[in-house]
């Protein structure tokens, strides 16, 4: 299955991006990572369509799995991540086709963050989105980072959420 994974983090080599390099050795996934475009607000009078969000949207069509990664910041998504959500939004007013092409295809979030466990309400956001959009969410894996992420602490929880057998 082809998979992207859309990065929505502010430190390119910060625990989330080290989730995402940690996926990437057992599965095939491209990156898109939201820091390295230019993706405004979203605007009502949709003067900002010709900023970097349609292109991406347009290339998110080509897989068949949408990972969304994002650090959890006082329990919500990154900044990133907010703004790529909220200019769904364009995927339903001004095109429409596009957005009716996320039918169909699955979803799932990466994250890390200081917290033991994410509260439901961070990853219910990408829930209803997915529902909304006619997507299938299949779940989330959360890591907890006290301090730098130290990758066999997360090896077997990222081998048992891709359904890969360990050892």
């Amino acid at each position: 299955m082809a998979t992207a994974i859309v990065l929505g983090t502010s430190r390119p080599n910060g625990n989330t991006h080290k989730l995402v390099n940690l996926y990437q050795q057992y599965e095939t996934a491209d990156v898109f990572n939201l820091s390295d475009l230019s993706i405004s607000t979203f605007d009502y009078d949709h003067n900002n369509k010709h900023d970097d969000f349609l292109a991406l949207a347009k290339q998110l069509l080509d897989y068949e799995h949408l990972i969304f990664a994002t650090p959890m910041y006082w329990y919500a998504m990154s900044g990133q991540m907010k703004v790529f959500l909220d200019r769904l939004s364009d995927l339903l007013t001004i095109e429409k086709e596009l957005g009716r092409s996320l039918r169909g295809k699955t979803c799932s979030v990466l994250a890390t963050g200081v917290d033991k466990q994410p509260l439901e309400c961070f990853e219910q956001p990408f829930k209803l989105t997915a529902t909304y959009l006619g997507m299938t969410y299949q779940q989330m894996l959360y890591c907890s980072c006290a301090g730098d992420f130290i990758e066999q602490e997360h090896s077997d929880k990222l081998l048992n959420h891709i359904g890969l057998n360990i050892g």
